[in-house]
């Protein structure tokens, strides 16, 4: 089959944007002020690039195409991010990056680690909160450790109100969200885990029972819409952060009672009615009954129609979210990202019947699918609408991952980001003020399954073994391992840019790209740290060092002055002196308290081998060798702060970055040093 490219795709996404428009909107021109943003992130499941109308399906020549208007509207309204990844190509890790700010080199929930506790740490929620945010997650969660399938929130030690969200309503556990009617039994379901009712919390409350005929694609969006108008009524001048984490449109394949209420906003669309047994307004009908107008008469499966269904039903919310936020004059200072977890799925959970995501192509242009890292696996559906400040109609090729948005927001917020995450911020991008920053974009993950068979796939991809996979980005360039067996394999090589359907690997074909190769090797040992839980074949490989000519010495330092909450990224900030010493010294600050110093230096190696840093500090410190975070001397983990770290270097020359918070108690402390072991 014969694919658009992506240029063509991109030119079609504007004239949709401009047709969506027309002529009487005129481009946002406003600077940004010093209002904080609302924040809403909204995190589809399941849901492929080629799923959106204005990225694919409005392309597609095929009569088997769904349609997303109200999300081709919201695209036209603010911003396409046509090359943002997720952090791993499955939910559990992709939501733990997307929180933590942290990509799957530095995330501890890696791989498919299912309902493990979300590190207690920087999150979205405790930094915005720290800006003044109320906060709240609804929808699927499924990051809050304890025992697997044992219901009991005080062993739930990362429940979303231990980890910085005021309020939270919905799916706990993983597995919870395979259904969408929790309070309904299920027969057609493909095993017991999909024929069972589900559990809902709101807050420290188990709520299934009351929740008779509600479909969680309407509650979710239900109770996010009366949190906001309950927020704004009581406290009108406090910005809020909402975090709403559908569950669909991944199997289960079930469909709606009836259609949309018409309207949308404060007197229209899905209403929260509070009311056990008629939770919502849509709670009335027959559980699974309804396919949307467009697709019904359709000659397609019962599988295709439920899927159209699903992602249309997801729309429709989208366009009372907005109309809600406009009813209550707060649209102008929203920022609204629109994404989903990973890429999309190949099942129904309905017994002896199967669905594909080639129905729809919804990998899009590109190979792929669900826990794949080709890019239909990676590659996200992501829009981005601001209307003060994001120009209308716009589109963004440059690549990012999910721990960006946690520089992004909390800047958007008014802060410096936490230097412990791994992203930078979007700001620039989104809005064409300012210098953009590159992306780290990393992804490393295991799977023992095949990449399906499908026609529209590469050839050598279809039926590949997947076990270890990485992904890193160097010169523009995707490398991409499968199968690895150990660091001596080499990475497949792609100009995404000319070559979006990865059909032509690079690797070898000139001297850059043997060159090229080496530099990716090296660069992914030099921005992760291993972890006991998911153990690569090349974790116990020598961290390479630099060219040994940019050896210096002298230790360069920047001092900041201000009341930081968190050892701070330093980017964005301006510092108050600069200048250079013989080693890592307290006595180049400027004042005794609320000041950070971030020293830039080199350690030189004469042997190979282990090594251990030490950093031990009054408030708190971080430090990395590379890009990578070797001891932080910041989060409190088990009631103590890490004072060491070990890595395995290469002889050479290694760079660090030392970033050192000083607040306004004890006194001033920072020691630094390593050893080989």
């Amino acid at each position: 089959m014969k694919y658009p490219s992506l240029d063509s795709l991109r030119t079609w996404g504007a004239l949709w944007a401009l047709a969506i428009l027309g002529p009487f909107v005129a481009s946002v021109q406003a600077d940004l002020g010093p209002k904080q943003p609302n924040i809403i992130f909204i995190l589809t499941d399941d849901l492929g690039w080629g799923d959106l109308g204005v990225f694919y399906q409005n392309s597609r020549t095929e009569d088997k195409r769904h349609f997303t208007p109200e999300l081709d509207r919201f695209a036209a309204q603010g911003m396409q991010l046509r090359q943002h990844y997720c952090p791993a190509p499955v939910c559990a890790p992709s939501r733990a990056s997307l929180l933590s700010g942290r990509h799957q080199g530095h995330e501890p929930i890696r791989n498919s680690q299912f309902d493990k506790a979300l590190a207690d740490s920087h999150t979205l929620a405790t930094t915005l909160k720290t800006a003044g945010y109320r906060t709240a997650a609804v929808g699927k969660y499924g990051l809050q450790g304890g025992v697997k399938h044992v219901y009991d929130l005080d062993s739930w030690t990362a429940y979303p109100t231990k980890r910085g969200f005021d309020e939270f309503f919905g799916y706990v556990m993983h597995i919870d969200g395979h259904l969408q009617y929790p309070a309904h039994e299920w027969p057609i379901g493909n095993n017991e885990m999909h024929q069972t009712k589900k559990h809902v919390y709101h807050n420290d409350r188990e709520l299934h029972a009351d929740l008779e005929l509600c479909y969680t694609t309407d509650l979710f969006t239900a109770f996010a819409k009366n949190w906001i108008v309950e927020h704004k009524d009581a406290n009108p001048e406090q910005p809020f952060f909402l975090y709403l984490a559908h569950s669909t449109p991944h199997a289960a394949l079930q469909v709606p009672t009836g259609p949309y209420p018409k309207g949308g906003g404060l007197d229209g669309g899905v209403q929260w009615l509070g009311k056990p047994g008629k939770m919502i307004n849509t709670a009335e009908g027959e559980i699974d009954s309804w396919i949307h107008p467009d697709y019904a008469g359709k000659n397609w499966s019962d599988v295709e129609k439920r899927f159209a269904t699903m992602v249309r039903r997801i729309d429709s919310t989208i366009g009372d979210l907005v109309k809600t936020l406009q009813d209550l004059g707060i649209d102008e200072n929203t920022l609204i990202v629109f994404s989903s977890d990973n890429g999309p799925h190949s099942e129904s959970y309905i017994k002896d019947v199967n669905y594909d995501p080639d129905s729809f192509d919804s990998f899009g242009p590109f190979n792929g699918i669900k826990r794949d890292t080709l890019e239909g696996g990676i590659r996200m559906p992501t829009l981005a609408r601001w209307p003060s400040e994001i120009p209308v109609g716009s589109i963004s090729d440059r690549k990012s991952q999910f721990h960006d948005w946690m520089p992004t927001f909390v800047e958007a917020a008014g802060l410096a980001a936490p230097a412990l995450s791994d992203g930078v911020s979007l700001l620039p991008s989104l809005s064409g003020k300012g210098k953009a920053q590159d992306s780290t974009v990393y992804i490393e993950y295991t799977q023992n399954q095949r990449t399906p068979n499908y026609a529209e796939f590469e050839e050598r991809f279809r039926g590949r073994q997947r076990k270890e996979m990485q992904v890193v980005f160097v010169d523009g360039y995707k490398g991409l391992r499968y199968n690895i067996k150990s660091h001596t394999d080499d990475f497949e090589i792609y100009d995404l840019r000319n070559d979006p359907h990865e059909s032509k690997d690079l690797n070898g074909s000139s001297e850059y790209f043997v060159e090229l190769q080496q530099r990716m090797k090296d660069r992914v040992l030099q921005l992760r740290r291993p972890n006991p839980t998911a153990k690569r074949p090349y974790d116990g490989e020598l961290v390479p060092g630099i060219d040994a000519k940019a050896y210096d010495s002298k230790v360069s330092w920047s001092v900041y002055e201000g009341e930081f909450p968190w050892v701070p990224q330093t980017v964005g900030l301006k510092p108050v002196k600069e200048g250079s010493s013989k080693a890592v010294d307290l006595k180049v600050r400027t004042r005794k308290n609320d000041v950070v110093i971030e020293y830039k230096g080199f350690v030189k190696v004469a042997e190979s081998g282990n090594y251990e840093f030490t950093v031990d500090s009054d408030t708190g410190a971080i430090l990395r060798l590379h890009d990578a975070v070797v001891v932080d001397n910041e989060s409190v983990l088990d009631g103590e702060r890490a004072t060491s770290g070990e890595i395995l270097l290469e002889a050479g020359v290694h760079p660090y970055t030392l970033t050192y918070q000083r607040g306004s108690e004890g006194k001033p402390r920072l020691e630094f040093g390593y050893e080989k072991l």
